[in-house]
């Protein structure tokens, strides 16, 4: 039970990534805070938890949105009593590049990746004595991916933070970022159906090229990195951005 005792708070924990995460977790002993935009997706995650005897609450806000986030922060906190990790998972998509993007997907992309990021650390800070807080990046912060402009910058800005934070929280609390490879999520499908003209099988072919292990990345396999930066078994981690993207960076 690698996270026997602690208390965690995923964000965008209703779908992909973050519930993978969020089952994860629990399976490995964590009280989970299950935090999305949509209370459905949440209460589902959460009840899955459940039937596997695990302990898990839903919790609903806009990461945008700083009250919301104080609101749903504390009461993970008042149910738990406390945060141990933090997965800023929660995060948004654009399109276009920097000569037809529309102003308002850049300021989306921003708010929802990078100032969500923000607020949810800002908020869970004064209930973490010590801990781990694990930010989701992109391998687009770490190389150009056409017409997504404002999602690279967004996840750059998220790379840029997670450093910051490093230094500011040591020793008493971790701050790692992971930086995945394109993951078959709700997220993805979008970027997808775009590359191949709409056609998602197409979309996949010419992203899977991109990757030598030959194939896209799962939830599963991302959960698994962050389930590392969780545990104790990262304990000499912090500020590092990891990987994990089939090779595609290696290239």
């Amino acid at each position: 039970m690698r996270l026997d005792g602690k208390v965690a708070l995923i964000t965008g924990g209703g779908s992909g990534i973050g519930q993978a995460a969020a089952l994860q977790f629990a399976a490995q002993g964590a009280a989970v805070a299950v935090l999305d935009l949509r209370e459905e997706a949440a209460a589902e995650t959460a009840a899955l938890i459940g039937k596997a005897d695990g302990r898990a609450i839903p919790l609903t806000a806009n990461v945008t949105d700083a009250a919301q986030v104080q609101d749903a922060v504390a009461r993970a906190a008042a149910e738990f009593g406390r945060i141990d990790v933090l997965y800023n998972n929660a995060g948004i998509g654009s399109k276009g590049s920097v000569a037809v993007a529309e102003e308002d997907d850049w300021d989306l992309a921003m708010s929802v990746n990078a100032k969500g990021t923000f607020l949810c650390s800002r908020a869970a800070l004064p209930h973490m004595e010590s801990g781990s807080i694990i930010n989701q990046g992109s391998v687009a912060a770490l190389v150009g991916v056409p017409n997504f402009a404002a999602y690279c910058a967004a996840k750059g800005a998220v790379v840029a933070l997670t450093r910051s934070m490093a230094v500011d929280l040591a020793p008493r609390v971790r701050v790692n970022v992971i930086c995945p490879g394109t993951v078959y999520t709700p997220l993805m499908e979008p970027m997808l159906r775009a590359r191949g003209d709409g056609d998602l099988e197409a979309g996949l072919a010419k992203t899977v090229v991109k990757y030598p292990i030959g194939r896209l990345g799962t939830p599963e396999e991302i959960a698994n990195v962050a389930l590392f930066l969780a545990s104790d078994e990262s304990s000499f981690m912090t500020g590092s951005v990891i990987t994990p993207d089939g090779g595609m960076t290696a290239q």
